[in-house]
């Protein structure tokens, strides 16, 4: 029964912190923005260099991640288990100071994916503290699923996969986006039900001309056919390696007569400096950069509409060139929305990770079960050795005393009689 309690504990702390690691792995930059929320809330924010929290948001996911595969595959019990509970002992006073004083209003335990409150966040890690405590107690009643000679594949092929994850997603854009800013989303609708004083994730959302400041939130979302976005948070960090491309799709834009808009949150200096740094003709907007940077993970991102739904994204490493703006986007794969579903995605994780862990499981246990069967059988015949050692023995032994000569009987009696 201990063993019991104890491996389901192991369980589910191992999927809930290889869930937690993952999707945060997906999205590090949304990462580093909730590290930067309570740096901010703790006033630590300027004593802390942006490529500090970014790297710390690619090591916490990476470690939450390796933790939980070590705690699923049974590796390295004492000190998977040792780190889990510390963690836990971290994390579980900090949400209940964040419940307490509720100075951000989601933890981000769960990246985009999972939304809680920050109640819901203490009474969580409160659950998963006690099971780090019992796992970390009895860490030898935890079953292996991988002999301690395959381990170091399972460990390396899990710290490559989710260190590629993070570094795919910071070269591009999150492979699983869980925003309400994703491809597919009808944003004049959802603008719509916000307006109607519906509760709606596009609150913040709002177009802002730069030189009159009308509003331009509505006739740009309810307009028919494409429109360019050139999303810059803040154009004083803006990228500026591929400014070349931008200027290139703002004249494909001209050419086909697509609006093409800069949304940003910078104030005109900054504005006027990118566009004497860049050359940039097109025309600015204001928007708030919470909302941009949940629109897009990139500083530039590049983002299409078609009839206020979202078609494509793009980073600014990823835009399209002369070789793919060949054509009017109606007649392109580019302007066509994506069918990839959250399902496929999905699929194609377990095809590039979990099937071949798995793969690597069976082998491992099959591996172990001829090993044991070969030591049976080895221990057999060194048993049918001995056992026929001995009944040649005994056999020996019975032909010797066959062939002895018996002794002569009444030699001496015989002759006197004569």
């Amino acid at each position: 029964m201990r063993k019991f309690v104890v491996n389901i504990a192991r369980m589910v702390l191992a999927v809930v912190l290889i869930f937690s690691g993952f999707v945060k792995a997906v999205d590090p930059m949304g990462t580093q923005y909730k590290l930067t929320d309570y740096l901010t809330a703790l006033h630590l924010q300027l004593l802390t260099p942006e490529f500090l929290t970014l790297g710390a948001s690619v090591l916490l996911s990476a470690i939450e991640f390796g933790v939980g595969i070590c705690l699923l595959f049974g590796i390295r019990k004492t000190i998977s288990t040792s780190l889990a509970l510390l963690m836990m002992l971290v994390m579980t006073p900090l949400t209940l100071w964040l419940a307490l004083a509720n100075p951000i209003s989601d933890c981000g335990c769960f990246g985009d994916a999972v939304k809680l409150t920050n109640w819901q966040t203490f009474g969580k890690n409160v659950v998963l503290l006690i099971m780090a405590y019992t796992v970390w107690k009895r860490p030898h009643d935890i079953v292996r699923f991988i002999s301690t000679s395959s381990q170091w594949i399972a460990t390396n092929y899990s710290a490559i996969f989710i260190l590629a994850v993070s570094g795919w997603s910071l070269y591009d854009l999150p492979y699983m986006d869980f925003r309400p800013y994703s491809i597919g989303t009808d944003l004049r609708q959802g603008w719509q039900q916000m307006m109607e004083g519906k509760e709606s994730p596009y609150a913040e959302f709002f177009i802002q001309r730069m030189e009159d400041g009308e509003d331009l939130t509505d006739s740009l979302l309810s307009r028919r056919g494409y429109l360019f976005l050139l999303i810059a948070p803040h154009v004083e960090k803006a990228d500026d390696s591929q400014l070349d491309l931008i200027n290139q799709m703002y004249e494909y834009a001209e050419d086909y007569d697509y609006p093409f808009y800069a949304l940003t949150a910078s104030g005109e200096k900054g504005i006027e400096r990118w566009r004497d740094m860049t050359g940039a003709e097109y025309p600015f907007c204001q928007t708030d950069d919470i909302t941009l940077k949940t629109i897009v993970r990139s500083n530039p991102g590049l983002v299409l509409l078609k009839d206020g739904v979202i078609i494509n994204k793009w980073s600014h490493n990823r835009l399209p060139d002369e070789y793919t703006l060949t054509d009017r986007l109606e007649r392109l794969e580019i302007g066509r929305l994506s069918t990839e579903s959250m399902s496929e995605k999905i699929l194609v994780i377990v095809l590039w990770y979990v099937l071949p862990l798995l793969l690597l499981t069976i082998a491992d246990r099959l591996w172990a079960w001829t090993r044991w069967l070969k030591r049976k059988e080895q221990s057999n015949k060194i048993y049918q050795l001995f056992k026929q050692k001995t009944e040649n023995e005994k056999e020996n032994r019975s032909r010797q005393l066959e062939n002895e000569p018996e002794p002569a009987r009444g030699s001496s009696s015989g002759q006197g009689a004569e």
